[in-house]
């Protein structure tokens, strides 16, 4: 599996979320793309501090989950789920791989489609 640091896997997110994703699905120039599909059904938490703790919260509502957040003893409680599969059509082969990576690390399942 591939490892990144959190400064890659946010500098992965952060051009997927600006540009890096294709138009919609009924555009035909999708078919170019790689499609990336995840779920997570139960809920799950992870535990982060400050500006990463913001930064996952806004990845993950912008994946379209449902995020709760919580703090306590200096740290934040990140708690979220996606119940239903959701999908991210990718500019290529090396993001859909990142964004895949990233998913796994949060327990996402996932499908990757080429």
């Amino acid at each position: 599996m591939l490892k990144m640091n959190s400064h890659l896997a946010a500098g992965a997110i952060a051009s997927v979320l600006i540009g890096g994703l294709c138009a919609h699905a009924a555009d035909p120039a999708v078919n170019a793309c790689e499609v990336v599909e995840y779920r997570l059904q139960k809920w799950r938490t992870t535990h982060s501090e400050g500006a990463k703790a913001e930064k996952l919260v806004a990845t993950l509502k912008k994946l379209r989950c449902e995020v709760k957040v919580g703090s306590h003893g200096g740290h934040t409680d990140v708690r979220y789920r996606c119940e239903k599969w959701q999908s991210l059509a990718l500019k290529d082969h090396k993001t859909a791989h990142q964004w895949e990576s990233w998913l796994k690390k949060y327990g996402f399942e996932t499908k990757h489609k080429h």
